[in-house]
């Protein structure tokens, strides 16, 4: 070990190397980073806004957007910047931090989508108490432990990961800092590393599933009861949610849990729940939802008369 040089920073490899896919793949990512900063922002502005949205749903979906903006700014900066630059490096400090901030992200983000899911719950299948159970403090609470949670998640598994030492090789096949792929990079044993971000992300994502899908399974049951053309659209509603939610835990937990290969098919699946969730929430969650269309209506008309 005394004959090992410790190397103090590592370099993405990125999507490609091709300088043409790059300036390609430049621009396809600044256009799905800008669209994906303008609505969430736009979103968090419209429920500040609107005295009608100021309701358990829109404060969930504000910090929801809050969080998209963050969890997408973590990695997509550098990798815009890492398309146009010949030096692709990362400092080890600078790497953990970028993961930090990633993982932490991602656990808020599953938390708070279980906590999303039992909101509806309590809306369609409790009507008549849903202003009683969904109550300021408790909305509050809910949002406080889902930040919580994810932070203490990163921050245990990233105190840990500070511990290793990396000798080389410092190559990352990867656009972005994650320990799966930095844990196959050091000289230490990262037996225990491994087994704790396993551990941690199957208990955190299957914890926070199990809340998701049973609070939609009792909406659907809900759904059965009411008319064929509410069935229809709740139908629909409730299905883009779920696709979404799928995917993104799909995703993320086949990444956490299996052993890191630095395949395209690898960086292809972070693209979906680092960078492609953020972008399509918005979407899913809000802007085809006829409140906020008659929200943002509103807005316009005050700005058109003022």
């Amino acid at each position: 070990m005394k004959n090992l040089s410790i190397i103090d920073e590592f370099v993405l490899l990125g999507l490609s190397t091709d300088p043409d896919i790059q300036t390609t793949l430049f621009v396809l990512f600044l256009g799905i980073y800008l669209l994906t900063l303008m609505g969430n922002l736009m979103m968090i502005l419209v429920i500040r806004a609107d005295p009608h949205l100021h309701t358990p749903m829109y404060f969930f979906l504000g910090h929801l957007s809050f969080l998209d903006i963050c969890y997408s700014s973590v990695t997509v900066p550098k990798m815009l910047q890492n398309f146009l630059s010949q030096r692709k490096t990362i400092s080890v400090w600078g790497c953990i931090t970028q993961s930090f901030f990633f993982i932490f992200s991602g656990g808020t983000e599953g938390c708070l989508l279980s906590a999303m899911a039992y909101d509806r719950y309590a809306a369609i299948c409790h009507p008549l108490l849903y202003t009683v159970i969904m109550n300021g403090p408790l909305c509050t609470a809910m949002v406080s432990a889902a930040w919580l949670m994810g932070f203490l998640n990163s921050l245990v598994n990233n105190l840990c990961a500070q511990s290793l030492q990396f000798c080389g090789p410092n190559i990352i096949s990867h656009f972005s800092c994650e320990l799966p792929s930095l844990f196959p990079l050091s000289c230490s044993d990262t037996t225990p590393n491994t087994i704790l971000l396993a551990g941690s992300a199957t208990f955190l994502g299957l914890v926070t599933l199990l809340l998701i899908l049973f609070s939609y399974s009792k909406i659907i049951l809900a759904i059965l009861s009411i008319s064929s053309k509410g069935q229809v659209k709740a139908f629909s509603t409730c299905s883009s949610h779920l696709i979404v939610v799928l995917l993104f835990y799909g995703t993320a937990l086949s990444r956490y849990i299996s052993p890191s290969s630095g395949s395209v098919l690898e960086r292809v699946v972070s693209v979906q729940y680092g960078v492609i969730t953020s972008l399509v929430n918005p979407l899913i969650y809000s802007f085809k939802n006829q409140e906020v269309k008659a929200a943002l209506q509103r807005i316009l008309k005050q700005q058109i008369c003022v």
